[in-house]
């Protein structure tokens, strides 16, 4: 299955729809308390570029947004892709768009959270693939049985 990814803003009827499904799908995984979702609103902030995957049709069937803490500390945020495309590499494909922009802005740690249990089993196995490694509390999240935190060190491509 085709898809393109390209920079969008979220707030388009579409991206709504398929932040609503993402935080419908997470619901009952965690508890909400242990959920740190950005509202739309918040993701078309200045400090946050987000990513939606698109089918063949148009359809947006995924999306991921990079949040840039400071000069050097990048967060994946809102990683997500619908059911019906799961197993077809459309988050490894949002994921290297959201590392390349980050190496092009020059960031060199990309750091994220995610939720643990069975849940969450299919974002640990993409995050690890694509080389991130599991480490300590990051950013402002509380340290809790509830979230899982990974890092990864990019090399920057040199000044031309």
């Amino acid at each position: 299955m085709p898809v393109t990814v390209a920079i969008e803003t979220p707030l388009q009827d579409d991206v709504r729809a398929l932040v609503d499904a993402l935080n419908a799908h997470l619901l009952p995984l965690s508890p909400v308390e242990f959920q740190f979702k950005m509202t739309v609103e918040e993701m078309a902030g200045d400090d946050t570029t987000v990513f939606i995957a698109r089918d063949e049709t148009g359809q947006a069937v995924g999306c991921g947004a990079l949040k840039r803490h400071d000069a050097e500390t990048g967060e994946i945020k809102r990683m997500f892709t619908l059911p019906s495309v799961r197993g077809k590499r459309v988050g490894s494909i949002l994921l290297a768009a959201i590392t390349g922009l980050a190496r092009d802005k020059g960031i060199s740690r990309l750091v994220l959270e995610t939720g643990v249990g069975p849940g969450f089993d299919a974002a640990w196995r993409l995050y690890e693939r694509s080389g991130f490694t599991r480490c300590g509390v990051l950013l402002d999240y509380p340290d809790s049985e509830h979230s899982a935190f990974y890092e990864k060190r990019l090399a920057l491509a040199p000044a031309q």
